[in-house]
């Protein structure tokens, strides 16, 4: 563009108007971005007033008067706030502009790039000023390799998804901004790349953005003291030695590697995942979700977080049970033992409600001193069991010895097997996700996660086994507990046992089975080996409350993601925060709830080991898809390695448990099947997406390598519909013979004068497209741009398709308006029939005496997806403009009812704001009723939505008067199957002769049977070249008679001149030529009118007419002779090619 149209700004007199337009209140702004997007950040450029004598144009906008700030501050530095100016590129301190107003325009302001304050575009409050402007008089600049240029350098703040607290969103120049003509208006919409918000993600910006002074934890506190804390728990004090008197040391550590190896798996998959972009609340059921999707999201997670809240009370009751039994040891007790585990349940779950409520910062508070009293603990128990007194050697602590070892080597299963013993250790692995879980609460989840979550299973994994090998190597497997079971000097030297060495002899307790210590017989075997007996109860208080504590915390946290995202409608409740670190009151309150539930209950069982075989599936899948998009910073990693850990986690679901773990994959893949089914709308770019993607490629590359057989064949319709609402009789029903069967592409052909924008085209085909699966439609919406009808019809029947997923039949809707316009558009209507043919495409007309087209009425609703609705608008009243044709070949304004199926695809944009006319428009007019629609326009509505209703008894007339390939009768076949249709029988009526109708009805009886196609009845027509009556002859002459060249009565030369210019004319000689075709138009008309009056939809052969020798004129009247006053019509001709066969 030339520099004075590129800097024809307004000039000095006109500042304070510009400035009205970019001050906050210029009265109503155009759409521009959103306040919480920012378009770049760049520095104030102050205007100064402009000089009163500029010569030239180009100076108004690039010049300013060196003593104009000094003459008037206060005017000019109000007036420069936040103004605009052309910088002249070639002198980027602006003297030369200065002191040469008249100084000629660079290159740099040639080319279109403009310069823009910082105060308009990124406020210092935040960036919540945005006005718009254009390019054509205000310039933007920002400063790149040296120049200036609205092209913006790679900015992290370009990919962010929300106002996080890591930063603010910027919004890049958008492809348009940098490569459209400068009439083109800039930054018309907020979002850039489709970069639009969810609600859960404009939630989620605007509490990071609200608040301040939130709790954030870091890898130690918020990951590795809380796995470690779960990992530990009540396990290690009381089963540990149980688990090693039952498997030997050897086994022990074999359970423990196994244990540790499953979860090592598992954490490295979620360590991968996590680090594989931003990680938000939600944990487990965050990772699960954006990687598998909602389906595998929701239904795990809603077991998950259930899960969680039934391990608070299973963590309790073991708490209590332990504080019972010290009562009974001191003959405390309340009520009776059950009772009085319910009644210290209920307090101490009280007391960690209070706890969790009271914030995320006391919990972690409590969290960090339980590890101290945990750590201490297990401290006390190693120092311990190097300090052997002989007090307790009765009770089988006899120290480390070897020969104790060696007899602890071995398994000594005693109503357990290996599995059972495995199923009992493992579940205290399941805390490794307890930092993962408040993942929302994490400084840096990315880092946290998998350094604190990996070094805590290493750090229990080597106590456990320490305490393995500890025990083992320390303690008897049975003790008496007596001082007096000692073994006299003459028997030692038959004595084999360890116990013998030391004196003891404990074989009569065990033959007997009354043994009371030793690592078979007493849980608390680790209090008497432990230096001080209480520390060791104190550790065993500390693991339970504070895995109750985790649980009661981690349960409401995935909860409350869960229903921030709406998956299961009725939740939404639970979703919301208080506080500033936007805590759960409600999820607390539930999780409470059910945890005092199952307290009461008394018995507990926790499900959680459901979830690890999903994080290594997550990896295994978006590794195997080659996902563009997994690019986790955390390598350590493999595929193979994650398929088996999914295994192995599902063999141990079913090792730990078989029938809790059917029920609960049964009620995951119920869940499963419930969101799947309810469709959440949601897109967070799942593997689930990449497989269906993977799936799709890899299967439609197959199907092009193979060739197409006859019993394949599926109709494969582009139907051209316009916009897919606009025609809904039609789109009806070539969906009813081609769902689940074969395919079909709405085709779209948008014509006009002006440019074409290809921007609009791209919205309009999303928007449609998600209209079509709105309303359960399996279409798709192909629409394109070009010169002519004939031109887009040419492009969609070579290009539209994929592979062998191509259209082979072209679906048109008949041109009822043939008559009332320009002839050449029924020129482009014939030919678009012509070119199917010649692109070896099947051709199908559908007519309804109404019509077709139901776009021009006003009410229709659904003409836009409930998506794109604003919020709060009830009252949608749709209209079009109808001052311009509501169609390309339609030249007649006012023909509303009678040019309802003009060509069927076209659409004429408007020349004024470029939008398509019969494009639904909505207006948000609350006062205004919606017009009463006239008879014919309620007929019409009416008509369209006959093939949406249950077409009850009834025929579906098959006229098969020439064989295509079987198509016509194919048709009819695969509508009758469906469910509106089934109860519609078909009738099949073919041509014969008179002599030879017994035989004609025979030998298609036999073919129909061959086809195993059901006819109720099959009729010959004998008179089909009976002539038609008088009265029908003439009404076609009449119909034709404006059409006709009469090139008899007028010199050669001007009947050659006229017919190149309209070639539609029909001859003389021509129809002459095909009268007998004429007349059989006319006569199958009147057998139609006679046989299918009734028929809930006629099927009939389509008649050809030879490219070049029929004019357009002519085989448009056999056309209308043929399907004129009838029911709803299906002209159909296939391409010859055989759709059908009765072989096997």
């Amino acid at each position: 563009m030339s520099a004075p149209s590129s800097a024809s700004s307004a000039p000095a007199e006109n500042s304070a108007t510009d400035h009205d337009f970019l001050a906050p209140d210029a009265g109503q702004k155009p759409p521009g971005p959103t306040p919480s997007q920012s378009r770049f950040q760049v520095d104030l450029v102050a205007e100064a007033a402009g000089a009163a004598d500029d010569k030239t144009p180009s100076s108004d906008a690039s010049a300013a008067a060196p003593d104009a700030p000094s003459s008037n501050p206060a005017v000019s530095g109000e007036e420069a706030k936040g103004r605009f100016r052309v910088v002249n590129f070639a002198d980027p301190t602006g003297v030369g502009s200065v002191d040469s107003p008249e100084a000629a325009p660079t290159e740099g302001m040639q080319n279109g790039d403009t310069v823009m304050s910082e105060t308009s575009l990124h406020s210092s409050t935040g960036g919540q000023h945005h006005y718009h402007y254009d390019t054509h008089t205000n310039t933007y600049y920002l400063r790149t390799f040296g120049h200036n240029t609205i092209d913006a350098v790679p900015n992290i703040d370009f990919y962010r998804q929300t106002a996080a607290p890591l930063g603010e969103k910027l919004t890049r120049p958008t492809l348009s901004e940098l490569h459209d003509e400068l009439d083109k208006e800039p930054f018309e919409d907020g979002f850039a790349n489709g970069d639009e918000l969810t609600p859960a993600e404009e939630a989620a910006a605007k509490e990071a953005a609200e608040s301040k002074g939130v709790v954030k934890f870091g890898w130690i506190k918020g990951v590795l003291v809380r796995c470690m804390l779960n990992i530990w728990g009540v396990m290690l004090f009381i089963r540990m030695s149980w688990i090693v008197g039952q498997s030997g040391i050897a086994l022990s550590c074999v359970i423990v590697a196994m244990a540790t190896v499953v979860t090592t798996i598992t954490g490295l998959s979620t360590s991968a995942i996590a680090t594989n972009g931003f990680v938000r609340g939600g944990g487990a059921y965050y990772l699960i979700s954006r990687s598998l999707g909602p389906e595998f999201g929701g239904s795990i997670g809603l077991i998950f977080a259930f899960a969680n809240a039934v391990a608070v009370a299973m963590y309790v009751v073991g708490f209590a049970e332990t504080v019972v039994e010290l009562l009974i040891g001191m003959d405390a007790v309340m009520t009776d033992e059950v009772n009085d585990i319910r009644i210290i349940g209920t307090i101490t779950i009280i007391i960690l409600l209070g706890i969790s409520v009271a914030g995320m910062e006391w919990e972690a508070k409590a969290q960090i001193f339980l590890l101290v009293v945990l750590v201490t603990a297990i401290f006390n128990y190693f120092i311990g069991s190097f300090i052997p007194m002989k007090s307790k050697e009765a009770k089988g602590f006899l120290g480390y010895d070897a020969s104790i070892m060696w007899e602890n080597m071995g398994p000594d299963f005693r109503g357990e097997t290996f599995f059972s013993v495995f199923a009992i250790f493992f579940p205290a692995a399941t805390g490794i996700l307890a930092g993962a879980n408040i993942s929302g609460d994490l400084a840096d989840p990315q880092m946290a996660i998998p350094k604190g979550t990996l070094l805590a299973i290493l750090i229990t994994g080597i106590v456990y086994l320490g305490v393995a090998i500890s025990t083992g190597s320390c303690i008897l497997r049975d003790a008496s507990g007596n001082v007096n079971d000692t073994i006299s000097s003459h028997l030692m030297a038959n004595c084999s046992t360890a116990a013998c060495k030391f004196g003891y002899d404990f074989s009569t307790c065990k033959n007997e089975d009354t043994c009371r210590y030793g690592l078979h017989r007493d849980f608390q075997v680790m209090s008497l080996v432990s230096g001080f007996g209480p520390i060791i109860t104190a550790g065993i208080f500390s693991a339970t409350l504070s895995s109750a504590l985790a649980s009661l915390v981690s349960a409401p946290k995935v909860f409350q993601a869960l229903c921030k995202d709406n998956i299961y409608p009725g939740l939404q409740m639970f979703a919301k925060g208080y506080g500033k670190n936007n805590e759960p009151l409600r999820g607390y309150i539930l999780t409470f709830g059910i945890g005092l539930a199952f307290i009461l209950i008394g018995h507990v069982s926790c499900t959680r080991p459901c979830s690890y075989p999903a994080g290594a599936v997550m990896e295994l899948f978006v590794c195997t898809l080659y996902v563009t998009s997994w690019r986790p910073s955390f390598k350590y990693y493999n595929m193979w390695v994650s398929l088996a850990g999914a295994i192995l986690c599902c063999g141990v679901m079913f090792v730990i448990n078989w029938a809790a773990a059917l029920l609960t994959n049964v009620i995951v893949m119920a869940l499963y099947i419930y969101v799947s089914h309810k469709k959440p709308d949601v897109n967070w770019g799942s593997s689930t997406q990449a497989l269906t993607y993977h799936q799709a490629l890899t299967h439609t590359l197959h199907l092009s390598g193979v060739e197409d057989h006859i019993k394949n064949f599926r109709p494969q319709c582009l139907v051209m519909t316009g916009y897919p609402n606009s025609r809904p009789a039609l789109l009806d029903l070539v969906h009813s013979f081609t769902k689940n069967v074969g395919m079909m592409i709405c085709g779209h052909i948008r014509t006009g004068y002006r440019r074409p924008n290809f921007k609009e085209l791209a919205t309009d085909q999303a928007r449609y497209q998600r209209w079509l699966l709105k309303n359960e439609t399996k279409a798709f919406y192909t629409p394109v741009f070009a010169e002519d009808l004939k031109q887009g019809c040419q492009y969609l029947l070579q290009a539209a398709g994929l592979g062998r997923l191509k259209p082979n039949t072209l679906v048109l809707g008949f041109k009822n308006d043939w008559r009332d316009g320009d002839m050449m558009n029924v020129e482009t209507y014939i030919s678009m029939i012509h070119d199917a043919f010649d692109f070896q495409f099947g051709a199908v007309i559908l007519r309804l005496k109404e019509g077709l087209d139901v776009s021009h009425i006003q009410g229709q609703d659904e003409s836009l997806s409930s998506q794109e609705k604003p919020s709060g608008m009830k009252d949608v009243i749709v209209s079009i403009d109808t001052s311009k044709d509501s169609d390309a070949d339609s030249s007649k304004p006012s023909s509303k009812a009678t040019s309802l199926q003009n060509s069927p695809a076209v659409q004429k944009d408007d020349e004024d704001d470029g939008k398509a006319t019969t494009q639904p428009l909505l207006k948000k007019d609350k006062k205004s009723p919606t017009v009463p629609l006239n008879v014919s326009d309620q007929r019409l509505l009416e008509a369209s939505q006959q093939f949406q209703k249950k077409q009850g008894k009834g025929t579906v007339d098959v006229w098969w008067l020439f064989d295509d390939g079987g198509l016509t009768l194919l048709i009819p076949y695969l509508l009758t199957n469906k469910k509106r249709w089934k109860e519609c029988k078909i009738r099949v009526f073919i041509g014969g002769k008179i002599n030879r109708i017994d035989h004609d009805r025979r030998a298609m009886a036999t073919l129909l049977s061959k086809f195993r196609i059901d006819f109720s009845d099959i009729t010959v027509l004998g008179d089909i070249n009976t002539k038609p009556k008088k009265e029908h002859m003439a009404a076609f002459e009449e119909m034709i008679e404006p059409y006709r060249l009469k090139e008899d009565d007028m010199e050669q030369e001007a009947a050659e001149r006229l017919k190149n210019s309209e070639p539609w004319r029909i001859t003389d000689n021509e129809l002459e030529l095909y009268r007998a075709k004429t007349h059989r138009q006319i006569r199958l008309n009147e057998l139609l009118k006679e046989h299918s009056s009734t028929a809930n939809l006629i099927v009939i052969s389509l008649p050809l007419a030879r490219k070049g020798a029929v004019s357009s004129a002519l085989y448009m009247a056999w056309l209308e002779a043929l399907s004129k006053d009838l029911p709803p019509i299906l002209l159909v001709r296939g391409n010859h090619q055989s759709v059908l066969t009765f072989y096997s």
